[in-house]
């Protein structure tokens, strides 16, 4: 170990700050380089320190608050399940309620950050729409933590601004995918604009997503094979009539 990383390593250095001992005169600075490294290190050790305490809290909030529920979490109960102190919760946070927001913004982003990944491929957007619903079988855990933290705004009006974002970023990540969609399907030509598909497209998941998480399940099955059809029936006219178009043009 450096003699400078040392309790007498740090003594020294607190001593020749104060102009005492070795190193006070004829030195330069050169003397009070170790003890500039050693201050730099011990910072960066606290900070590695307190980063890795946060995520282990974090992801300790994530898991409680899908299995139990953000009402029945106590700072203790986080503590025990990071392996931290309690005391940490609120030093590092500020709040429970600012703990389980970061928890719903850092998956909100992994998880759109996958979606606008998933939108931007090159392939029709029947196949980005299958994915999407397999994504929103898969993702059940997460909306289990979408939901909770919604239901914890409701009597908070402070916080809805935090959900509000969330919202805005899953109506982002699709925003190109169903404006491309709306004009090759000439969906935008009626009564709906492109954003309202959007909105239209939200809604009916929020729907599916908080009736099951009540245990409702009648009719989602039967309601997203018929958004399956119409949408296959809308890629397979324009194919159709994209194919007619390339025959005509080959021939004129």
């Amino acid at each position: 170990v450096n003699d400078e990383d040392s309790a007498g390593g740090r003594a020294r250095c607190a001593a020749r700050s104060l102009g005492e001992g070795p190193g006070r005169t004829g030195e330069g600075h050169s003397s009070l380089a170790p003890c500039l490294h050693l201050a730099t290190t011990m910072k960066a050790s606290r900070a590695g320190t307190r980063g890795d305490t946060e995520e282990r809290f974090l992801d300790a909030a994530e898991r409680l608050l899908i299995q139990v529920g953000y009402a029945s979490i106590t700072t203790r109960t986080l503590a025990e399940e990071a392996g931290a102190n309690h005391g940490l919760v609120h030093y590092y946070f500020g709040s429970m309620e600012e703990l389980f927001l970061k928890v719903l913004e850092r998956v909100t982003e992994r998880l759109t950050q996958r979606q606008r990944a998933m939108y931007a491929t090159p392939t029709p957007f029947i196949e980005k729409w299958r994915e999407a619903m397999r994504y929103l079988d898969e993702d059940r855990p997460y909306q289990k933590v979408w939901w909770e933290l919604q239901a914890m705004a409701w009597n908070h009006p402070e916080y809805q601004e935090r959900v509000l974002g969330v919202h805005g970023a899953w109506r982002a990540a699709m925003r190109d995918a169903v404006s491309e969609a709306a004009k090759r399907y000439r969906l935008d030509t009626g009564p709906f604009t492109a954003d309202d598909w959007i909105t239209l497209i939200v809604t009916m998941n929020t729907g599916v997503i908080h009736q099951r998480l009540s245990g409702i399940t009648h009719g989602h099955e039967d309601l997203l094979a018929a958004v399956e059809r119409w949408l296959s029936g809308l890629e397979e006219g324009m194919k159709a009539a994209e194919e007619r178009a390339g025959e005509q043009a080959s021939q004129g």
